[in-house]
């Protein structure tokens, strides 16, 4: 008799740790995005196997990769912002480059994409790109 009510209840918790853990632990799959250009206005990134470089209006980054997004289309990304400016640059000058977060998602052709440099939670600019876009970015002079 102990073993049997010892076992229905072995039987109850395994069923209820089944229903409650797979929501919470079941990972998440993971997708390379394919390599190309992304563009809109003031931005274009192109995305290689391994990384992408970014041109912005007066500024370029680059994104570290590989560049995944989760099966919602969802994405985190770091790397770097670089702001530029007019003019020649002095050989004496320091870059002013600060480590970015590029985050946003993708939904077809359209990628949502924020800039936020990581050293002072400053967020840039959000851009809406499409796959293929060449973009149009003007460069300081």
């Amino acid at each position: 008799m102990f073993w049997r009510q010892r076992n229905r209840i072995l039987v109850v918790i395994s069923l209820i740790l089944l229903l409650v853990s797979p929501a919470g632990s079941r990972p998440r799959k993971m997708q390379r995005l394919a390599t190309g250009t992304w563009g809109a206005p003031h931005i274009r990134i192109e995305v290689g196997p391994s990384s992408a470089t970014i041109d912005y209006d007066c500024a370029n980054g680059t994104i570290d990769g590989p560049l995944t997004i989760d099966s919602k289309g969802r994405f985190t990304w770091r790397g770097t912002h670089n702001q530029e400016h007019g003019g020649p640059v002095r050989m004496d000058e320091t870059s002013n480059s600060h480590p970015a977060i590029y985050s946003g998602w993708v939904k077809g052709d359209t990628m949502k994409l924020a800039v936020k440099l990581a050293d002072t939670d400053e967020v840039l600019d959000t851009f809406m790109l499409k796959r293929g876009g060449k973009g149009r970015v003007f460069k300081c002079k």
